[in-house]
């Protein structure tokens, strides 16, 4: 792949880093002169200096043949700004942009960029996987594909205790995928048990987490 980097902070520098050593061609663009120095030392010809959100900059970098547009600035408008122009001036159909501050998720889905990545978002959803208080957890959503994977652990009494996974009556659209079990993960058969304390773990369209809840974890379980 061809991928431009915006932004050479320690995420761009390490991204641009990564990608180089795993063959693909990278241009990383920084406007900080001081900053672009340090990198150049490193990275030489695969980093340029300048303003990532003007369009020369972009050209220079040759974002016209760009596989992939990544914008990792520290200011959540660059990032924006940068892959809509990425997405509707030079036709790139992949970006990625990151997310500095977590309210500002639903911006950039609203403006179609799709592939949004908050750090923030990402250690609280490690936080809820590691918390079994919080019950059900968000694992990943995509919302282009309409899938989200769901983590939930079951709580005694719940409908699904003592069941086999056949039996279990989850509702269409969902499909258990794994069974986390005394630390050990592994694919359920048929005629699989599900057992109390067990994380249950399901790929399904979105808007059917309260019917899972009330089929693993009815008792207070919470949405996370």
């Amino acid at each position: 792949m061809y991928v431009v980097i915006a932004g050479g902070g320690k995420v761009g520098w390490n991204l641009a880093r990564e990608l180089i050593e795993k063959g693909h061609e990278v241009t990383l663009v920084e406007q900080d002169r001081r900053r672009y120095l340090i990198i150049e030392e490193e990275l030489e010809h695969a980093v340029q200096y300048g303003d990532a959100t003007e369009l020369w900059v972009l050209e220079r970098a040759g974002i016209q043949r760009a596989d992939l547009v990544i914008a990792v600035t520290g200011d959540d408008e660059d990032n924006i700004l940068i892959c809509q122009m990425a997405k509707e001036k030079y036709l790139c159909d992949r970006t990625i942009a990151r997310v500095n501050n977590p309210r500002n998720l639903q911006h950039f889905e609203l403006l179609g960029i799709r592939s949004s990545v908050s750090a923030t978002d990402l250690i609280l959803r490690l936080i809820e996987h590691e918390v079994p208080q919080y019950g059900l957890v968000h694992l990943l959503d995509l919302p282009a594909e309409r899938l989200e994977i769901i983590e939930i652990e079951v709580t005694p009494g719940a409908p699904a205790a003592s069941q086999r996974v056949s039996d279990v009556e989850i509702p269409e659209g969902s499909l258990i995928i794994s069974v986390l079990r005394n630390g050990e993960g592994f694919v359920p058969k048929a005629e699989t048990v599900i057992e109390a304390g067990d994380e249950v773990l399901l790929v399904l369209d979105p808007g059917l987490e309260e019917d899972i809840t009330r089929q693993f974890a009815p008792d207070g379980a919470r949405l996370a």
